[in-house]
């Protein structure tokens, strides 16, 4: 079984595991059909993670394919690229990090896959080369993207139709996505980060004002690295460690382990004031630890130790919001898609692909009809630009990452629940709260979770204000204003995209599997 946000993606997954591919292959294979269908949202010019289970042993293995910032490029640059504000500007070319998306699938399928690497990009290379109708919900953010970005964005035109997004039903080509594809398919990784695509990449970025050079390309690995996690409600939830803000998650579900949620009903201005705290007091840490741990130390085990939970649930007050929650000290120590892939073994991939606040900087490499279809991510914007912050910009340094992919498996005998994510920004770890609390506390089937309205804490901040989903009841809002949360106006329409988009495969101890895919999303579930 494959989901994904693009129906035409999961089918692409779904013929990597009908010729025999693992669920590494299939997401593959999905990520790689997801660039061509979804380019607002991810791409080969953007970063990924993963988790994979291993049914014939039960290991959960995390990738890290995200990039690093420049050699060349300094702290001093960057603030006078940001010319006082305390961020580099949305898009500009110091933005650009090395696109890690690329050597991540290839690692993936070297790792844990049995299919070569031309079978499984061959779907998105026809997708391509021939052309596919473009979903609703993915013309209108192509077409904001159209308006915001590409149009101005140096190369950008290559991903517009005569300046507009393509519409909804319009069948759209990218000719040079496909030489891209097929590159790779034919080379591997070294024909993205080496030779002709490289050079194009770093010219690109260099004519806009960016230090972003071949040799940057070229010294380019991915890494594997020991997956995180906590119990909650006999649940393991796994997460990729920092640069990722998985710790998020686990963090705001270590907080709420200590109290009672099933008990509070589901809309209850209760339940909704326990979730949005444990969220705020969870991302008052995450803002500050994570960070690239290869630069700094970030204390994981620490943070997620029993007893800093019992510390942080202290900042919890029944009776109002704590907008000023302050970091902890504990001892030792951001456009997106998601899709995950459970194979007929029980092996399960849970993989998320981004280019970042969609179409990342607009960017796009080679002149002309000689393009190479694709974006270039703006990831860099998340440095920090304080100095002495754990996640401030440095030369060869990865930024804090909100792209998190999760898996559960169940805490007493290690066998898999299944792979989950929530796509969106800062909204993806509450994305995963709020489904795992339906799933574990509430017992809801995986589209019965995914259906369920939601909250965001905008800006990812402890102080931040709180949007609600267009469709709940007035006086869950009158109730959470009446405890000091700054409440926005319902959201509703195209704009509920920002409560996340997600996907869920869950296996049964029959080998059953059943799945849900976001509403929020033109996404699918595919299986046979």
């Amino acid at each position: 079984m494959v989901a994904a946000s693009q129906p035409l993606a999961a089918q692409a997954g779904l013929e990597a595991l009908r010729l025999g591919g693992t669920a590494a292959d299939a997401a593959v294979a999905t990520a790689a059909a997801l660039n061509v269908t979804e380019p607002v949202s991810t791409g080969i010019g953007g970063d990924c993670f993963g988790l994979y289970y291993e049914a014939a042993t039960g290991a959960v293995t995390a990738l890290n394919g995200s990039g690093r910032a420049p050699g060349g490029l300094t702290l001093e640059a960057a603030r006078r690229a940001a010319d006082g504000a305390g961020a580099l500007p949305v898009r500009h070319a110091h933005t650009v990090t090395v696109p890690g998306a690329c050597a991540g699938w290839c690692d993936l399928a070297a790792r844990h896959g049995r299919l070569p690497l031309a079978v499984s990009l061959g779907p998105a290379i026809e997708l391509a080369e021939a052309g596919f109708p473009v979903a609703p919900l993915t013309a209108f953010y192509w077409q904001r993207g159209a308006e915001q970005v590409l149009r101005s964005a140096p190369g950008g035109s290559a991903l517009t139709v005569g300046g507009r997004g393509p519409r909804a039903g319009e069948v759209f080509r990218n000719p040079g996505l496909g030489r891209t594809l097929r590159a790779v398919a034919e080379g591997g990784a070294e024909a993205f980060y080496r030779g002709a695509i490289a050079e194009a990449i770093a010219a690109r970025v260099q004519a806009a004002g960016g230090v972003l050079s071949v040799e940057d390309l070229a010294a380019h690995v991915s890494t594997w690295e020991v997956a995180i996690s906590t119990v909650y409600r006999g649940l393991r939830v796994w997460e990729c460690p920092p640069n990722g803000q998985g710790l998020t998650a686990l963090l705001a579900l270590n907080v709420l382990a200590g109290f009672e949620v099933g008990g509070r009903g589901p809309l209850s201005v209760e339940r909704w004031h326990l979730l949005i705290e444990a969220l705020r007091i969870a991302f008052a840490d995450a803002r500050w630890y994570v960070a690239d741990p290869r630069a700094v130390a970030v204390p994981t085990a620490g943070l997620l130790a029993e007893e800093y939970a019992v510390e942080r649930r202290r900042w919890f007050d029944p009776r109002r919001a704590s907008l000023d929650v302050r970091r902890g000290a504990p001892l030792g120590g951001g456009g997106t898609v998601y899709l995950c892939a459970v194979d007929g073994e029980g092996n399960a991939c849970s993989f998320i692909n981004s280019n970042y606040m969609g179409f990342g900087t607009g960017m796009v490499p080679g002149e002309g009809e000689a393009n190479w279809g694709f974006s270039l991510q703006n990831r860099g914007h998340n440095f920090s630009l304080e100095a002495g912050h754990p996640n401030v910009l440095a030369p060869g340094k990865r930024p804090y990452h909100t792209i998190i992919p999760g898996l559960l498996t169940h805490a007493a005998d290690g066998s898999l629940y299944g792979p989950f994510g929530v796509m969106g920004a800062f909204m993806q770890p509450q994305g995963h709260v709020q489904v795992v609390v339906g799933l574990a506390d509430d017992g809801l089937e995986p589209q019965a979770a995914l259906d369920r309205l939601r909250f965001c804490i905008e800006d990812g901040t402890a102080g931040g204000a709180v949007a609600m989903e267009a469709g709940l009841p007035a006086e869950l809002a009158a109730g959470l204003r009446a405890l000091g949360h700054p409440l926005r106006g319902e959201v509703s329409g195209w704009a509920r995209a920002m409560f996340g988009r997600g996907q869920i495969i869950r296996r049964g101890a029959d080998g059953v599997l059943w799945g849900g895919s976001d509403p929020r999303a033109d996404g699918a579930v595919a299986g046979w």
